[in-house]
């Protein structure tokens, strides 16, 4: 039984993952495959880019929420006494390892999605929320100082790891650690064709605007 729960969950955090948000809103509210403009994927930055501000918006609190969603299944776990407490964060990095797999590779829409950074962004706040916000800080500055939302993504995403190693942060199992570098070189290798562009001084900046215009 604890088994069938455990499969189950982890299919559900891939399903939750899988939920494509930016392809569904495009077609229902906009009639057009978000897939089909930009920079054809279905993530958070190409609905900014296509759609604008609002879709935009909503789409990234989705894929975050899903992500956060997808990771704290694991909470169940604990609830039906399946696994010990100091053991909840190897499922917890499972299940949201699976939502993030989800979205890039959702199986509602042929296992074409996103980068998953909004997804993975989700992740890091259910597990570690006051190291996620602080990288959430790092990918603000460096999109305001760079005006790269790639660059500020995968900088966030090597924060995450980094800050962990520090003693303030360190957590009490360090695969946390160890798995926080990997899921950056999933998003480096998502990101693969921004490094070849940002390498070639091709990448298209940001269009960011504070205040008003008088």
């Amino acid at each position: 039984m604890d088994i069938l729960l455990i499969a189950g969950l982890f299919v559900a955090a891939y399903l939750i993952g899988s939920i494509s948000s930016a392809v569904w809103i495009g077609k229902a509210y906009y009639g057009i495959d978000i897939r089909k403009h930009g920079s054809g994927n279905s993530g958070a930055t190409n609905t900014f880019r296509v759609l604008g501000k609002k879709p935009g918006a909503i789409v990234m609190l989705i894929d975050i929420f899903k992500g956060w969603t997808a990771t704290s299944l694991a909470g169940f776990l604990i609830i039906y006494d399946v696994v010990a407490p100091e053991n909840l964060v190897i499922y917890q990095l499972i299940m949201g390892a699976l939502g993030v797999v989800g979205h890039i590779f959702p199986v509602y829409e042929r296992f074409k999605g996103g980068k998953g950074v909004a997804t993975l962004l989700g992740m890091m706040l259910a597990i570690e929320p006051v190291v996620a916000l602080m990288c959430i800080a790092i990918f603000v500055i460096v999109l305001f100082t760079s005006k790269y939302v790639s660059l500020g993504s995968m900088i966030a995403a090597l924060a995450f790891p980094i800050l962990l190693l520090l003693p303030r942060f360190h957590p009490e199992n360090p695969i946390l650690i160890v798995f926080g570098f990997i899921l950056f070189a999933v998003v480096a290798l998502t990101h693969r064709k921004n490094i070849n562009r940002l390498i070639a001084g091709e990448e298209s900046k940001a269009n960011i605007k504070l205040g008003r215009k008088r």
